[in-house]
């Protein structure tokens, strides 16, 4: 085998599911991506302005830039009843933070990708390896990879492994074989994650207002939640998976054996009244090692007020007086 068919050996025993190269090149989304910007999508979000110049092309970032190896990792692994999603008295959490953080359980195999790479490449001096959090247009380049289509939620989806997929990508500064994987399969007239969307946060295909995605009001937002919005979120309180949930190429999607994507018990659908009692302490160790601990304790109890009040019901008076002695003002001002 040459060193490209190594490497994508190498990816796939690490257990990426997707995996392909591409040559280094301009970006082909930048503009549409800076018009996103200039309408305010991006809300609070002020870091995805950071390195603007950087992502019009990769080799802004690392000059020597060759090749791109991109990845993906399915994180499906299992399906909560839309019965028990609706029970209002606990609080619905996003699939991918059930389990560990993956930026770490990704970012270990890159790890082990990249001296794969050094051992078996002599002339590879150079590299970067980012899990979404580099200065790169990674949706753009997985689609360019062939890794899957731009769907109508702006997730990337793949006609085999659906859209449960977590990306990643390893600039090298070697020149690779590049036979990018044939794209199957689109949206077509299918807009059930548009109707589906509670707060209509998508405003075109493949174009979302975060201003007004669930996601991002749950977690990447630090202040109020409008109070327009609050009825939307129901008992949503750590990101959402609904337009994923709908989606008719999820119908199949494959279950992940990785073992750091597995739920925690305490992760899916926790009691709302029990999570508003978490003291900063109980927080931090509940939650250690968890995607939740990005929004904080005080954004997570902020979530779980607004749930406590769309429940409506007598018994969850109590957890919201507690609230509204807390030492948080953000978790007072939802509680009241």
């Amino acid at each position: 085998m040459n060193i490209t068919q190594k490497i994508i050996k190498k990816a796939l025993e690490l257990g990426f599911d997707l995996v392909h190269t591409i040559p280094a090149a301009p970006s082909q989304t930048i503009e549409a991506y800076k018009q996103w910007l200039s309408k305010g999508y991006a809300g609070k979000m002020e870091y995805l302005k950071n390195h603007l110049e950087k992502k019009h092309d990769v080799r802004r970032i690392m000059p020597e830039t060759r090749s791109l190896i991109m990845l993906a990792i399915n994180y499906h692994t299992t399906t909560v009843s839309s019965r028990k999603k609706r029970e209002p008295s606990l609080g619905v959490i996003s699939n991918y933070a059930w389990g560990e953080d993956y930026h770490k359980i990704v970012r270990q195999k890159l790890e082990a990708l990249r001296i794969f790479i050094e051992n078996n490449a002599p002339h590879q001096k150079n590299s970067r390896v980012y899990v979404d959090t580099g200065p790169i247009l990674e949706r753009e380049y997985a689609n360019r990879g062939g890794l899957g289509w731009f769907g109508k939620n702006s997730m990337i989806i793949n006609w085999k492994k659906g859209s449960w997929l977590f990306l990643a990508e390893m600039l090298v500064d070697v020149e690779l074989e590049y036979n990018p994987l044939p794209l199957r399969g689109d949206c077509g007239s299918c807009t059930q994650c548009i109707q589906a969307c509670p707060t209509k946060a998508i405003v075109a295909d493949g174009v979302i207002d975060s201003r007004r995605c669930i996601s991002y009001l749950t977690i990447e937002l630090k202040g109020a939640i409008p109070p327009e919005l609050r009825p939307a979120l129901g008992n949503l309180i750590f990101g959402c998976d609904i337009c994923q949930d709908v989606c008719p190429w999820n119908r199949k999607a494959p279950v992940s054996d990785e073992t750091g994507f597995q739920p925690k018990s305490e992760n899916i659908m926790p009691s709302l009244i029990t999570l508003m009692s978490l003291s900063p302490q109980e927080f931090n160790q509940r939650f250690k090692n968890s995607p939740i601990k990005r929004t904080k304790r005080q954004g997570l109890l902020r979530n779980v007020a607004i749930a406590l009040g769309n429940w409506g019901s007598p018994a969850a008076i109590p957890a919201l007086q507690q609230g509204l002695i807390d030492e948080q003002p953000l978790i007072r001002l939802h509680s009241a």
